[in-house]
Protein backbone atom coordinates (compact mmCIF):
# COMPACT_ATOMS: atom_id res chain seq x y z
CA UNK A 1 0.00 0.00 0.00
CA UNK A 2 1.25 3.49 -0.85
CA UNK A 3 2.52 5.53 2.05
CA UNK A 4 0.13 8.26 3.18
CA UNK A 5 2.17 11.46 3.35
CA UNK A 6 1.50 13.74 6.30
CA UNK A 7 1.31 17.44 5.54
CA UNK A 8 3.06 19.75 5.61
CA UNK A 9 6.03 17.72 4.39
CA UNK A 10 9.45 18.54 2.95
CA UNK A 11 11.15 17.30 -0.23
CA UNK A 12 14.87 17.13 -1.00
CA UNK A 13 16.28 16.50 -4.47
CA UNK A 14 19.96 15.71 -4.86
CA UNK A 15 19.91 15.71 -8.69
CA UNK A 16 23.55 15.08 -9.70
CA UNK A 17 25.12 17.70 -7.46
CA UNK A 18 26.42 14.90 -5.26
CA UNK A 19 27.12 11.20 -5.56
CA UNK A 20 28.44 8.21 -3.64
CA UNK A 21 29.07 8.59 0.08
CA UNK A 22 27.92 12.23 0.06
CA UNK A 23 24.42 11.18 -0.97
CA UNK A 24 24.26 8.82 1.98
CA UNK A 25 25.61 11.47 4.37
CA UNK A 26 22.93 13.97 3.32
CA UNK A 27 20.27 11.27 3.43
CA UNK A 28 21.23 10.43 7.00
CA UNK A 29 21.11 14.12 7.93
CA UNK A 30 17.62 14.37 6.43
CA UNK A 31 16.59 11.16 8.18
CA UNK A 32 17.68 12.57 11.54
CA UNK A 33 15.90 15.89 10.93
CA UNK A 34 12.73 14.04 9.89
CA UNK A 35 12.87 12.15 13.19
CA UNK A 36 13.75 15.19 15.31
CA UNK A 37 11.01 17.43 13.92
CA UNK A 38 8.47 14.65 13.22
CA UNK A 39 8.06 15.72 9.60
CA UNK A 40 7.66 13.48 6.55
CA UNK A 41 10.60 13.99 4.20
CA UNK A 42 10.70 12.90 0.57
CA UNK A 43 14.24 12.21 -0.65
CA UNK A 44 14.76 12.09 -4.41
CA UNK A 45 18.06 10.41 -5.20
CA UNK A 46 19.76 9.06 -8.33
CA UNK A 47 18.61 5.54 -9.16
CA UNK A 48 22.04 4.06 -8.41
CA UNK A 49 21.80 5.27 -4.79
CA UNK A 50 18.21 4.24 -4.00
CA UNK A 51 18.96 0.92 -2.34
CA UNK A 52 21.75 2.28 -0.16
CA UNK A 53 19.67 5.25 0.99
CA UNK A 54 16.57 3.13 1.64
CA UNK A 55 18.50 0.50 3.61
CA UNK A 56 20.35 3.01 5.78
CA UNK A 57 17.52 5.37 6.75
CA UNK A 58 14.30 4.88 8.68
CA UNK A 59 12.20 8.00 8.21
CA UNK A 60 12.65 9.04 4.58
CA UNK A 61 10.24 8.42 1.71
CA UNK A 62 12.65 7.61 -1.10
CA UNK A 63 11.68 8.54 -4.65
CA UNK A 64 13.32 7.73 -7.98
CA UNK A 65 14.00 10.69 -10.28
CA UNK A 66 12.62 8.90 -13.36
CA UNK A 67 11.58 5.51 -14.69
CA UNK A 68 10.77 3.97 -18.03
CA UNK A 69 7.53 2.11 -18.68
CA UNK A 70 8.89 -1.17 -20.03
CA UNK A 71 8.07 -4.49 -18.41
CA UNK A 72 10.47 -7.20 -17.21
CA UNK A 73 12.42 -8.70 -20.06
CA UNK A 74 14.29 -6.99 -22.85
CA UNK A 75 15.31 -3.34 -22.59
CA UNK A 76 19.03 -2.87 -22.05
CA UNK A 77 19.79 0.32 -20.05
CA UNK A 78 16.14 1.25 -19.47
CA UNK A 79 15.05 1.83 -15.88
CA UNK A 80 12.61 -0.90 -14.89
CA UNK A 81 9.83 0.18 -12.48
CA UNK A 82 9.83 -3.17 -10.67
CA UNK A 83 13.58 -2.84 -10.05
CA UNK A 84 13.17 0.63 -8.55
CA UNK A 85 10.50 -0.61 -6.17
CA UNK A 86 12.59 -3.63 -5.21
CA UNK A 87 15.51 -1.30 -4.46
CA UNK A 88 13.37 0.68 -2.02
CA UNK A 89 11.82 3.48 -4.05
CA UNK A 90 8.32 4.31 -2.84
CA UNK A 91 7.59 6.59 -5.75
CA UNK A 92 8.84 8.33 -8.85
CA UNK A 93 9.21 11.85 -10.25
CA UNK A 94 7.69 12.63 -13.65
CA UNK A 95 8.18 15.59 -15.97
CA UNK A 96 10.90 17.51 -14.16
CA UNK A 97 12.09 20.34 -16.41
CA UNK A 98 15.50 18.66 -16.58
CA UNK A 99 13.82 15.43 -17.76
CA UNK A 100 10.68 16.65 -19.54
CA UNK A 101 8.01 14.25 -20.73
CA UNK A 102 5.07 14.47 -23.09
CA UNK A 103 1.56 14.15 -21.66
CA UNK A 104 1.22 10.59 -23.07
CA UNK A 105 4.55 9.67 -21.44
CA UNK A 106 3.39 11.12 -18.15
CA UNK A 107 0.15 9.13 -18.33
CA UNK A 108 2.00 5.91 -19.17
CA UNK A 109 4.37 6.40 -16.24
CA UNK A 110 1.53 7.17 -13.84
CA UNK A 111 -0.28 4.04 -15.02
CA UNK A 112 2.82 1.88 -14.42
CA UNK A 113 3.37 3.45 -11.00
CA UNK A 114 -0.22 2.67 -10.07
CA UNK A 115 0.30 -0.98 -11.02
CA UNK A 116 3.09 -1.13 -8.45
CA UNK A 117 1.39 1.06 -5.83
CA UNK A 118 4.09 3.73 -6.14
CA UNK A 119 3.65 7.43 -5.42
CA UNK A 120 3.82 9.84 -8.36
CA UNK A 121 5.46 13.24 -7.90
CA UNK A 122 4.71 15.33 -10.99
CA UNK A 123 6.33 18.61 -11.96
CA UNK A 124 4.69 21.32 -14.06
CA UNK A 125 6.17 24.45 -15.62
CA UNK A 126 2.97 26.48 -15.82
CA UNK A 127 -0.49 26.52 -14.26
CA UNK A 128 -1.93 25.32 -17.57
CA UNK A 129 0.43 22.33 -17.57
CA UNK A 130 -0.35 21.67 -13.91
CA UNK A 131 -4.06 21.52 -14.74
CA UNK A 132 -3.46 19.10 -17.62
CA UNK A 133 -1.35 16.83 -15.42
CA UNK A 134 -3.87 17.07 -12.57
CA UNK A 135 -6.43 15.38 -14.83
CA UNK A 136 -4.14 12.29 -14.70
CA UNK A 137 -4.41 12.32 -10.89
CA UNK A 138 -0.82 12.00 -9.63
CA UNK A 139 -0.30 12.03 -5.87
CA UNK A 140 1.70 15.27 -5.83
CA UNK A 141 2.13 18.18 -8.22
CA UNK A 142 5.03 20.58 -7.91
CA UNK A 143 4.26 23.63 -10.09
CA UNK A 144 7.57 25.42 -10.60
CA UNK A 145 8.49 27.86 -13.38
CA UNK A 146 11.59 26.48 -15.12
CA UNK A 147 13.44 29.80 -15.00
CA UNK A 148 13.50 29.64 -11.19
CA UNK A 149 15.01 26.16 -10.94
CA UNK A 150 18.63 25.38 -10.26
CA UNK A 151 19.75 28.40 -8.29
CA UNK A 152 20.03 30.60 -11.36
CA UNK A 153 19.27 33.75 -9.41
CA UNK A 154 15.68 34.03 -10.59
CA UNK A 155 14.25 34.13 -7.06
CA UNK A 156 11.25 32.12 -5.93
CA UNK A 157 7.67 31.77 -7.14
CA UNK A 158 5.56 34.79 -6.24
CA UNK A 159 2.66 34.24 -3.88
CA UNK A 160 0.14 34.93 -6.63
CA UNK A 161 1.48 31.97 -8.60
CA UNK A 162 1.51 29.84 -5.46
CA UNK A 163 -2.12 30.53 -4.57
CA UNK A 164 -3.42 30.27 -8.13
CA UNK A 165 -1.63 26.98 -8.81
CA UNK A 166 -3.01 25.48 -5.61
CA UNK A 167 -6.54 26.65 -6.47
CA UNK A 168 -6.36 25.33 -10.04
CA UNK A 169 -5.08 21.88 -9.04
CA UNK A 170 -7.45 21.44 -6.10
CA UNK A 171 -10.40 22.37 -8.31
CA UNK A 172 -9.68 19.24 -10.36
CA UNK A 173 -8.73 16.75 -7.61
CA UNK A 174 -8.75 18.10 -4.04
CA UNK A 175 -6.68 15.16 -2.79
CA UNK A 176 -3.62 15.99 -4.96
CA UNK A 177 -0.90 17.41 -2.72
CA UNK A 178 0.56 20.67 -4.00
CA UNK A 179 4.17 21.58 -3.28
CA UNK A 180 6.27 24.66 -3.99
CA UNK A 181 10.00 24.24 -4.48
CA UNK A 182 11.41 26.44 -7.25
CA UNK A 183 14.22 28.71 -6.10
CA UNK A 184 13.95 28.05 -2.35
CA UNK A 185 17.24 28.79 -0.58
CA UNK A 186 16.39 29.20 3.11
CA UNK A 187 14.07 28.14 5.88
CA UNK A 188 12.07 31.36 5.93
CA UNK A 189 10.96 30.79 2.34
CA UNK A 190 9.91 27.25 3.28
CA UNK A 191 7.84 28.67 6.14
CA UNK A 192 6.30 31.40 3.99
CA UNK A 193 5.17 29.03 1.23
CA UNK A 194 3.53 26.63 3.66
CA UNK A 195 1.79 29.45 5.50
CA UNK A 196 0.52 30.69 2.11
CA UNK A 197 -1.30 27.38 1.57
CA UNK A 198 1.28 25.04 0.04
CA UNK A 199 1.16 21.56 1.55
CA UNK A 200 4.92 21.22 1.26
CA UNK A 201 8.13 22.87 0.22
CA UNK A 202 11.25 21.44 -1.28
CA UNK A 203 14.77 22.24 -2.40
CA UNK A 204 17.59 20.84 -4.48
CA UNK A 205 20.18 23.48 -5.41
CA UNK A 206 19.15 25.55 -2.37
CA UNK A 207 20.57 22.77 -0.22
CA UNK A 208 23.24 21.32 -2.47
CA UNK A 209 24.83 24.73 -3.15
CA UNK A 210 24.55 25.98 0.42
CA UNK A 211 27.71 26.76 2.38
CA UNK A 212 26.72 24.01 4.83
CA UNK A 213 24.22 21.64 3.20
CA UNK A 214 23.68 19.55 6.33
CA UNK A 215 22.85 22.64 8.37
CA UNK A 216 20.52 23.83 5.61
CA UNK A 217 18.68 20.50 5.62
CA UNK A 218 18.04 20.96 9.34
CA UNK A 219 17.03 24.63 8.89
CA UNK A 220 14.48 23.88 6.19
CA UNK A 221 12.89 20.89 7.91
CA UNK A 222 12.74 22.87 11.16
CA UNK A 223 10.86 25.57 9.22
CA UNK A 224 8.27 22.99 8.14
CA UNK A 225 7.78 22.04 11.79
CA UNK A 226 7.38 25.70 12.75
CA UNK A 227 4.81 26.23 10.00
CA UNK A 228 2.93 23.09 10.99
CA UNK A 229 2.74 24.27 14.58
CA UNK A 230 1.61 27.77 13.60
CA UNK A 231 -1.06 26.40 11.27
CA UNK A 232 -2.36 24.24 14.09
CA UNK A 233 -2.59 27.30 16.36
CA UNK A 234 -4.63 29.00 13.63
CA UNK A 235 -6.94 26.01 13.46
CA UNK A 236 -5.93 25.01 9.89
Amino acid sequence: MKRKIRTPYFEIGTKNYIWGDTVLAYAKAADEAARKYDIDVLFITPAVEIRRVAENTENLIVLAPYMDTLRPGRGMADILPEALKAAGAEGVVVNHCEKPMSLPQIKATIDRARELDMLVFACADTIAEAKAIAELHPDIINPEPSELIGGTGGGVSDMGFVRESIRAIKAIYPDILVEQAAGITNGQQVYDFIMAGSEAAGAASGIMKAADPVAMIDEMIAAVRRAADDLKKQGN
